[in-house]
C-alpha cells in the first residue's frame, strides 16, 4: 500500500516526539497562553465579548462545559451517590432577605475597598498591599489604611487613594412589581444557606441519624471589587458544597470527621489528576478565620500566578442553625432517639469551587514540549495533558483520508461504537492527520484512532491508536478497541 507523502511526513513528526529534549517551565506569559488556548479551542470565552465584555464574567464553550460537567459528575458520584449519609438538595437562588440578615451577610459580607480619588475607580485594599509584598491577613481596616498612607501607595493609575472602607459584595435586587424595603432580596453569595434553611425539611422527610450531610451544586454571585486572574475570581461562580452535621457532644469524633473530610477533599483532587506536589494544606489562624468558624483549613494550589486557595473546609459549629432558629422562630434542633436528648447539631463544611477547579485542571494540564524532528529541526508543541478521567474528549476518531468513502464509512462505524460506550468521543476529519493530532493535543484528547486502508483491506481490521503524551502509535483490532481503551482509562 502506498501512503500519501503528507501522511508519511506526519508519521515522522509523531516519531520525533520520542526525542523530546525539553519541557518548558512556567513563564510570566503562561496565563496569557492558557487564556488564548481556551478561547482558540472553545473552552472559555469572555462574557458579552461582542459588546466589549463584562468584567468578572466568562462564558464556557463546548469543551469547557464538558470539562465542568465531568468535574460535577465525579464530585456528585463521590460525595453523594457513593455514600449513604449525604442527601442532595437544590435550593432557590433568590431567598427571603431575612435568611441573609440571620446569616450575617447583610451586615458583614464585605471586602476592604479603596478608591482612586481622581478616576473614582475602586480597588481591593488588601490586593494593593499584597502587590507590594505585604501580607494583609488579620489586619483591620484602620491598619490597612494607615499602612497605605505610610507607604504612600498609589492606585494602579498612579493617583492618590481615599480611605479604606468596607464594601458589601452581595447583589441586591427586588422581588415583585413594588420596590420597597419589604421586596428586597439578594442573589445568593453562597449555596450554604439554602441547605441550612432546609435542614428541618430533610429531618421531617428522611429522618436521618447523625452524622449526615446535605450537598448542593449551584450558582453564587459576588460583586467583586476587582475580579482577576481569569476564572479564579468571578462575579458569577458555581459552587459544590456540603454541610455535614455532627453531634457536638463527642469532640473527638468531630475532629476525626473534620480530618476525614479534608482527606476526602484531597483524594478528590488527586482523582481529577492534579499534581500532588502542587497541593498544599494551610491551617487558618484564628484571627483570619470567618466569624462563624472554630477551625478552618484551606487547600491551596500552585496556579501560574501563585499559590492560591482552591478548596475550603470550615467547622461552622452551630452558628447557622442557631441563627436561623432565633430569626425565624422555627426549632432547628435535632432529637436523639437513643439518648432522648435534644440539641442543635454542629456543622462541618467542605467547599469546592467549580470554576477554580476547572482553572486548576487546565493550568496543571497545560504543557509545552520542544521536539526534535527526524531532520533535526525543533518544533514547539502546546497541549493540555488532561487525565483521561476529565478530558472533554477521550477519543477522537478519524479516517486517514476524508475523500475515501470506504474509510469514512468504517470510521463512522468505529465512532458510533466508541461514542455509545464512552460518550466523550469526537469525529474529526478536518485537515490532514498531522493537523488533527495538533488540534486534538490542544483540546487534551488522550487518544486518536485512525482508520486507514489496512483497516478495511486486511482481515484483522486493526486501527492505529496514537497516544497524546508519548506520540507512540499502536495497531489495535476494532473488536478489541473498547477493552484496550478501558484499561488505559
Amino acid at each position: 500500500m502506498v501512503l500519501p507523502i503528507a501522511f508519511l511526513a506526519d508519521i515522522l513528526l509523531e516519531r520525533a516526539i520520542s526525542h523530546r529534549i525539553k519541557l518548558m517551565a512556567d513563564t510570566p506569559n503562561t496565563m496569557e497562553s492558557i487564556i488564548s488556548l481556551c478561547k482558540r479551542r472553545g473552552f472559555i470565552f469572555q462574557g458579552s465579548e461582542i459588546y466589549g465584555g463584562l468584567a468578572g464574567t466568562w462564558d464556557y464553550g463546548p469543551y469547557g462545559v464538558a470539562l465542568r460537567n465531568t468535574i460535577k459528575q465525579l464530585w456528585w458520584k463521590r460525595f453523594v451517590d457513593d455514600r449513604t449519609d449525604i442527601f442532595g438538595v437544590d435550593a432557590a437562588i433568590l431567598m427571603n432577605q431575612n435568611v441573609w440578615k440571620a446569616s450575617g451577610h447583610v451586615g458583614g459580607f464585605s471586602d476592604p475597598l479603596v478608591e482612586d480619588l481622581k478616576t473614582k475607580k475602586r480597588f481591593r485594599a488588601d490586593h494593593l498591599l499584597e502587590e507590594q509584598g505585604i501580607d494583609p491577613k488579620g489586619m483591620t481596616l484602620a491598619q490597612m489604611d494607615a499602612l497605605i498612607k505610610e507607604k504612600k501607595l498609589k492606585s494602579p493609575d498612579g493617583n492618590a487613594l481615599g480611605e479604606v472602607r468596607q464594601f458589601n459584595m452581595m447583589f441586591k435586587t427586588h422581588v415583585g412589581a413594588i420596590q420597597d424595603d419589604a421586596s428586597i432580596s439578594y442573589l445568593r453569595p453562597e449555596t450554604a444557606q439554602g441547605m441550612f434553611v432546609n435542614f428541618k425539611n430533610i429531618l421531617d422527610t428522611f429522618h436521618p441519624k447523625l452524622p449526615f450531610g446535605l450537598a448542593q451544586i449551584g450558582k453564587a454571585f459576588r460583586n467583586e471589587i476587582a475580579p482577576r486572574d481569569f476564572i479564579f475570581r468571578l462575579r458569577e461562580l458555581e459552587q459544590m458544597e456540603i454541610e455535614y452535621f455532627v453531634d457536638p457532644r463527642d469532640e473527638k469524633k468531630v475532629n476525626e470527621t473534620f480530618d476525614a473530610l479534608y482527606a476526602e477533599q484531597v483524594a478528590f483532587l488527586k482523582d481529577l489528576g492534579l499534581t500532588d506536589s502542587k497541593i498544599h494544606k494551610v491551617e487558618i489562624a484564628a484571627a483570619d478565620r470567618a466569624h462563624y468558624s472554630k477551625r478552618s483549613v484551606d487547600t491551596e494550589f500552585d496556579f501560574p500566578f501563585g499559590q492560591k486557595e482552591l478548596l475550603g473546609l470550615a467547622y461552622r459549629t452551630d452558628y447557622d442553625l442557631k441563627a436561623h432558629t432565633e430569626k425565624s422562630g422555627v426549632d432547628l434542633s435535632y432529637f436523639d432517639e437513643d439518648t432522648k436528648a435534644r440539641f442543635i447539631p454542629h456543622c462541618i463544611e467542605p467547599t469546592f469551587g467549580v470554576d477554580r477547579l476547572t482553572l486548576a485542571i487546565i493550568a496543571d494540564a497545560y504543557t509545552v514540549d520542544e521536539l526534535v524532528s527526524g531532520a533535526g529541526e525543533k518544533e514547539k508543541r502546546e497541549y493540555l495533558k488532561f487525565s483521561p478521567k476529565v478530558a472533554p474528549v477521550l477519543v477522537a476518531v478519524s479516517p486517514l483520508l476524508k475523500n475515501k468513502p470506504a474509510l469514512v464509512e468504517k470510521s463512522k462505524e468505529v465512532f458510533g461504537m466508541l461514542k455509545k460506550h464512552f460518550g466523550r468521543v469526537a469525529f474529526d476529519d478536518n485537515g490532514n492527520i498531522g493537523k488533527r493530532y495538533r488540534r486534538q493535543d490542544e483540546i487534551g484528547t488522550p487518544f486518536c484512532v485512525v482508520v486507514d486502508f489496512d483497516t478495511i483491506e486486511k482481515p484483522e481490521q486493526a486501527v492505529t491508536v496514537r497516544n497524546r503524551d508519548t506520540g507512540t502509535q499502536e495497531r489495535v483490532k476494532i473488536s478489541e478497541l473498547v477493552k484496550w481503551l478501558e484499561k488505559r482509562v
